[in-house]
């Protein structure tokens, strides 16, 4: 018994000198393991007399539970003390002044298309949205486009299993409109369009805002007027605009828009080839077809309507280059835009 005693002694200051949870671990198992020296004590009873064996187990047993206690009480300490050292070693000061605090901004093509929605908002339009996942007959028959058109075509357009496309531009929003509201109507849909398109000044997916207005006695001078005025009033500047022919599907007359050259005043530069000029939009008056398509009277009601990409307004108005920057969330680009 005094052999054990000494033995407690001992393994209590083995125990209190651990400095960490691994060392105590390893005291643990070498004095209370399966041959730890207190459990070795346990198997030499048996060399006792049969009437001394009780009490020398009695004590045996406080020696292991007051260890055990020593050794739990020694682990919580410790664990304390981690918890205590890795707080330490994070600590922040929350008085000093934060980083990366900056203020955000609105993306520059959300700031072209709120700039674009505004300006034809005073001139009496309203903002329609529609689905962009459509069906044929919205996206293409509606609008004028014959079964063989090249526009249907799978290397232009995005189809589903089940027939549904992404609609290819925001025209399927007019016929939406003018079927539910009938005539007269303004509106411009703005909005994201898919094609199977990709470059430097092409993305599979753009934004896009088209017009219409249906009305008694809407002409093609209207058409003129609205687009000249918006273009200066977009670009904050004197702007020449011509009109050429041309041909869609769903307007007839048709007409490509160009302006003068925002970079050189159209006196001619690289970017737009010096020629002074630089496309912008297509239009056109509503074809009778469509009119009837949507259930407008076509003999009573006359429209126009045009279309422009708002991702090319923003770059011309912005001065980049490629169209890609806008789609890389490059912070570095678009940083730029916060205080325009």
């Amino acid at each position: 018994m005094q052999a054990l005693t000494a033995l407690v002694e001992q393994a209590l200051a083995e125990v209190g000198g651990c400095t960490d949870l691994g060392a105590l671990d390893e005291a643990r198992v070498r004095w209370l393991g399966k041959k730890g020296a207190l459990t070795e004590q346990l198997k030499s009873l048996g060399g006792l007399p049969a009437a001394e064996r009780p009490a020398a187990g009695a004590r045996i047993n406080e020696a292991k539970v007051r260890l055990q206690a020593a050794i739990e009480a020694r682990r919580e300490r410790l664990g304390r003390e981690e918890i205590e050292r890795s707080l330490a070693a994070g600590r922040i000061d929350v008085t000093l002044p934060g980083r990366g605090e900056t203020r955000g901004g609105l993306h520059p093509v959300t700031k072209a298309r709120l700039r674009i929605e505004a300006l034809f908002r005073r001139a009496g339009f309203d903002v329609a949205t529609g689905p962009e996942v459509e069906d044929d007959f919205h996206n293409f028959e509606a609008l004028n486009f014959p079964p063989n058109h090249p526009a249907r075509a799978m290397h232009d357009t995005f189809y589903f299993p089940d027939g549904k496309l992404l609609r290819t531009h925001t025209s399927p929003v007019q016929i939406r409109a003018m079927l539910e509201r009938g005539a007269p109507i303004a509106v411009i849909a703005p909005g994201r369009v898919y094609r199977c398109d990709s470059d430097m000044t092409h993305s599979p997916m753009f934004h896009q805002v088209e017009g219409l207005k249906v009305g008694e006695g809407v002409s093609f001078a209207n058409l003129k007027a609205i687009l000249h005025g918006f273009l200066q009033a977009f670009f904050e500047r004197d702007l020449a605009m011509r009109l050429r022919p041309s041909f869609f599907p769903f307007t007839e007359p048709s007409a490509e828009v160009d302006m003068s050259c925002v970079f050189c005043d159209g006196k001619g530069c690289r970017t737009c080839k010096q020629t002074g000029w630089l496309e912008i939009a297509g239009c056109g008056m509503v074809h009778p077809n469509v009119l009837k398509a949507s259930g407008i009277d076509a003999e009573r009601f006359s429209g126009y309507a045009f279309g422009a990409g708002i991702d090319r307004l923003a770059m011309l108005r912005y001065g980049v280059s490629d169209l890609r920057l806008f789609f890389e969330n490059d912070l570095r680009f678009l940083e730029q835009f916060r205080t325009l």
